[in-house]
């Protein structure tokens, strides 16, 4: 949890405006969602590892504690951990209002019980966009180049988006060995490749048998192979309608020529949600030690929350490691304006004076005059102030004079 100053939130309001604004531009509406959901829907098994990091809320109910055998039993609800699952939620309880397909811009705080550290936090923002209703590869390929539009706006350049299919990751357990009940225990061992390295990948998943599966599944991922010739290897495990829609999906945003944006496929690619039903994506940027947005399709995850089984996919930008690695924004020279005037000076004329200024884009602070000068006026400098009005009530139209460190 952290607090921030107001720099720092003005440099976030100018991230979150360019992130919105692109996202508006493709047709998507912004929704709100509580931050406390019930317990049942977050612990619902599709989580993967967030599932562990809930803050969970007591029961209002709770009187005597005393015979209570099950800690479960203390809490019914707690605070989202990602905006996914409640927005399958809201859909599955408002979908005959919506429309189809619907285009959904979520930007909120999310709660996770980290153990906090650069680029990780217990609260911190996520920058969701969902398309729901639309079954086509078409979804994918509008996500992903409504979020390279998204990040480029925001001044972000140099960065690959990763793309895989959990089919593939799926083909890719079974074509190595491992049986059927394994896969998903297999997935999140090897989401931690990236962390733990290949050794570390074999030593986790020693403890599930079949050591000739886990140095196939590892000798596959070593060759770095394109989407068509891993496909091969695992010897028609793999149907070709995932590979080529693999193909599809970066072809369509390779072709749009975006400055500063690469698009590669990646085998070792698994994202730790449990929902994922198709094609995943993540973003890299050489200036994080993680991934900056995510997503992917999770086409049965509405019908688990109560709804119509209805296609859906999206993709999240993650806020914080974003304006970690932008510069903060600097606001145009000319425009703040501080009005220095007596203490017992009429405030009418003065203000009046200052919405006209307002009016024509300054931004006008108040501040009583202290008798130092040498002193004062360095310190409203460095709050960010470039232009002084030294107020005279004889005189009430604004004279305005820059302000610098050396006044």
């Amino acid at each position: 949890m952290r607090d921030f100053l107001p720099g720092q939130v003005r440099h976030r309001e100018h991230v979150r405006a360019a992130l919105e604004a692109v996202y508006r531009g493709y047709g998507y509406e912004p929704i709100e969602t509580p931050a406390l959901e019930v317990l049942e829907r977050l612990t619902s098994g599709e989580g993967g590892a967030n599932e562990g990091l809930i803050f969970r809320v007591l029961r209002r109910d709770l009187r005597d504690l005393s015979e209570v055998a099950d800690l479960r039993a203390l809490t019914d609800l707690g605070l989202r951990y990602d905006l996914t699952v409640p927005l399958t939620r809201y859909y599955a309880t408002n979908s005959a209002a919506l429309p189809d397909p619907f285009r959904s811009l979520q930007i909120g705080p999310v709660w996770r019980a980290e153990r906090p550290q650069k680029g990780r936090y217990r609260q911190f923002l996520q920058c969701d966009i969902d398309l729901l209703g639309e079954a086509s590869l078409g979804a994918e390929v509008e996500l992903l180049s409504a979020t390279c539009d998204a990040l480029r706006a925001t001044g972000l350049s140099g960065f690959t988006v990763r793309v895989n299919d959990r089919r593939v990751l799926e083909a890719l357990v079974a074509g190595s060995g491992f049986p059927a009940d394994l896969t998903r225990q297999v997935l999140v061992v090897l989401d931690k490749l990236d962390k733990v390295g290949p050794a570390g990948v074999a030593d986790q998943l020693a403890p599930l048998g079949h050591p000739l599966a886990a140095a196939r599944l590892l000798d596959i991922l070593s060759a770095e192979a394109d989407v068509a010739t891993l496909a091969g290897s695992l010897g028609g495990a793999l149907d070709d309608d995932v590979a080529a829609g693999l193909d599809a999906i970066m072809a369509a945003v390779t072709d749009q020529h975006l400055e500063g944006v690469d698009v590669a496929f990646d085998a070792t690619l698994v994202r730790g949600m449990g929902y994922y039903t198709g094609p995943i994506f993540e973003v890299t940027h050489a200036g994080s030690s993680g991934s900056i947005a995510g997503g992917g399709r999770y086409d049965r995850l509405v019908a688990k929350s109560g709804g119509a089984d209805v296609p859906a996919c999206g993709v999240s930008i993650g806020f914080e490691r974003l304006c970690d690695l932008l510069p903060p924004d600097e606001q145009p020279p000319g425009r703040r304006v501080v009005v220095l005037h007596d203490a017992g000076v009429a405030l009418g004329p003065l203000l009046r004076a200052s919405r006209d200024l307002r009016a024509d884009g300054y931004t006008v602070t108040r501040a009583v005059r202290t008798g130092r000068p040498g002193k004062q006026l360095p310190r409203l400098a460095a709050q960010g102030h470039d232009l002084l009005w030294d107020y005279d009530p004889a005189e009430p139209t604004p004279a305005l004079r820059p302000l610098t460190a050396q006044d």
